[in-house]
This record gives C-alpha cells, sequence and structure tokens, in this order.
C-alpha cells in the first residue's frame, strides 16, 4: 500500500500475496480511512468459511471464483463481478466454493473499530 496524504492506492495482486500469507487468508488494511478500511478475501475450492457476524456493514466484491454466499437462511450466487451488500451483525457465510475465491472486502465504518456491546 502507498499513502500519499489522504490518498491511497494498492495493487490486488499485492493483496492477493499478502492474503496467501496471512492466518486465515485474509488481508486486512489493505487500504483505511477514518471511515472505511478495505481488505483481501481468499477462500480455496471446497474451502470452509470460518467467519461470524460483524458489528460493522459490509460490501464483497467478487473479482474471482464461484461459490455460495448465505446471509441468514437465504443463499446467493457469487461468480467474477459480483457485489454482495452485508448489513451489520447478519450471520453469513460462503459456501459451496468451487473455485477459489478472491474477495474484496469493504467494511464501513473501518473494521472492528465498533466496540461490542458491554453486558449491563
Amino acid at each position: 500500500m502507498k499513502v500519499q496524504g489522504e490518498f491511497q492506492t494498492a495493487e490486488l495482486d499485492d493483496a492477493i500475496a499478502r492474503a496467501r500469507a496471512a492466518p486465515g487468508s485474509y488481508a486486512a488494511r489493505v487500504m483505511q480511512s477514518e471511515l472505511l478500511s478495505v481488505g483481501l478475501y481468499l477462500l480455496p475450492p471446497g474451502g470452509t468459511d470460518g467467519q461470524s457476524p460483524h458489528l460493522e456493514d459490509e460490501v464483497y466484491f467478487a473479482v474471482r471464483g464461484r461459490a455460495t454466499l448465505r446471509v441468514g437462511t437465504e443463499d446467493h450466487p457469487v461468480q467474477p463481478g459480483t457485489l454482495l451488500f452485508v448489513p451489520a451483525k447478519a450471520a453469513h457465510f460462503f459456501h459451496d466454493i468451487s473455485e477459489e475465491l478472491v474477495l474484496v472486502v469493504f467494511w464501513a465504518p473501518p473494521e472492528r473499530s465498533v466496540a461490542p456491546p458491554r453486558p449491563a
């Protein structure tokens, strides 16, 4: 990632390499501001997506691959070019991954910036 003042740029191939080397095949903070963060998530064919609901809204952009996204009890096909919005706190996961899934993930507000509610 190159940062010049408020402007940021990243190369997809570099982010993919970072994700391949990272635990969970996720490259966090490919780009980030006070209002938004961008990451890259990879899932192999036949892989398991073990994520849990988040406190931030998410948008996924499928760069490559084919799979299905389950949100709640509904399934949605995923292929290159698919955009998916998942609201905060919604249970969701990718399954039936038939080709390596390369996903650019946009978080608003930035990932892990929302504090979980405190017990009363």
